[in-house]
């Protein structure tokens, strides 16, 4: 029968389950030990694929380890364990290396599959809340991920348990990828189809307009030629050159508005008396997420990209709105 709804009780329970997994976790940072490092060395020479195995909710920690390995730079996979023993085995060679996370240790189709896994030349990392279990014992390497109690007042369902394994898991993924060198363009390589996709993989070349698109005049040019190459170019600005081409200035909508403030008629002004002097530039082959930043810092709403002074393109935050990149 649902008791009577007692908001304190609900906050108070809350809170416990908080403090318990918080407490289970700072306990598990301690036995960071010469195990956690066997494991680390163990997967870094494996020369196939890490296998990640569990049932009930440790099988749903179990892929969660695996998609997170596979998506930081270890290949790896996850293989139900009650499947496993129904055909599933077959996925597993002798070059592979098998996480397998039981609480109890004790799990009867892991441990029908591990001597068999064994036997074949594989290599066990067993992560389990009790050393002195039959998983722990079979284990090549032993990962202990012990909890002093489930946050779940009956102290039965998984809870700091579960939250203990997925911690310990990250760990070993994020040591691997660490290990291993992996960087934001590795990560980025993983998740193409995402915005942190597009942030890391998106350079300025791929979303500049390019110099022959950008309006420019020369130096010497009068204000009216400028604004007329800033109105068809639809970039709120045009390049200003010298005869070498190479970049001297930038004339923009602000420029204009605070030209026109300061000096009223400007149809006789050389634009080279208004415009902004050495431009911000950034190069083609630079992020386009640094194209923002950089931008956001200097609080400017277009970009040239030139190298050693010369234009190759051109950008402002719509094309970088348009690119989803922002």
């Amino acid at each position: 029968m649902t008791q009577a709804l007692s908001p304190d009780r609900i906050l108070a329970m809350a809170r416990r389950v908080l403090r318990i997994e918080a407490e289970a976790l700072l306990a598990l940072e301690q036995r960071i030990n010469g195990d956690f490092m066997r494991a680390v060395e163990t997967i870094l020479s494996c020369k196939g694929r890490v296998i990640v195995s569990g049932i009930g909710k440790s099988g749903h920690v179990a892929r969660k380890i695996a998609a997170t390995m596979a998506s930081t730079g270890t290949p790896a996979y996850f293989v139900h364990a009650a499947e496993a023993i129904h055909g599933d085995l077959g996925m597993i060679t002798k070059d592979d290396v098998l996480i397998a996370i039981s609480n109890s240790g004790e799990n009867d189709e892991l441990l029908t599959v591990i001597p068999l896994i064994k036997r074949q030349g594989g290599v066990l990392i067993a992560m389990t809340g009790n050393e002195q279990s039959s998983l722990a014992k079979e284990a090549d390497v032993h990962l202990d991920a012990r909890v002093a109690e489930e946050a779940c007042p009956l102290n039965l369902a998984p809870t700091a348990s579960t939250t203990a394994a997925l911690a310990l898991g990250d760990a070993l993924a994020v040591a691997l990828l660490d290990a291993r060198g992996f960087g934001a363009e590795d990560f980025a390589r993983s998740h193409p189809g995402g915005s942190l996709g597009r942030k890391l993989l998106t350079h300025v070349s791929d979303v500049m307009r390019p110099a022959a698109e950008v309006p420019a005049v020369e130096e010497s040019a009068l204000v009216p030629q400028a604004l007329l190459a800033m109105t068809r170019g639809g970039l709120g600005m045009t390049v200003v050159h010298d005869d070498n081409q190479s970049i001297v200035g930038i004339f923009t909508d602000g420029d204009l508005r605070r030209a026109l403030e300061k000096h009223g008629d400007l149809r006789a002004t050389p634009v080279n008396q208004v415009m902004t002097r050495d431009p911000q530039t950034i190069t083609a082959n630079r992020l386009a997420v640094d194209a923002v930043m950089l931008m956001e810092q200097r609080k400017i709403n277009q970009l040239l990209v030139a190298t050693a002074g010369k234009l190759e393109g051109a950008l402002n935050m719509h094309d970088l709105f348009r690119a989803k990149v922002i």
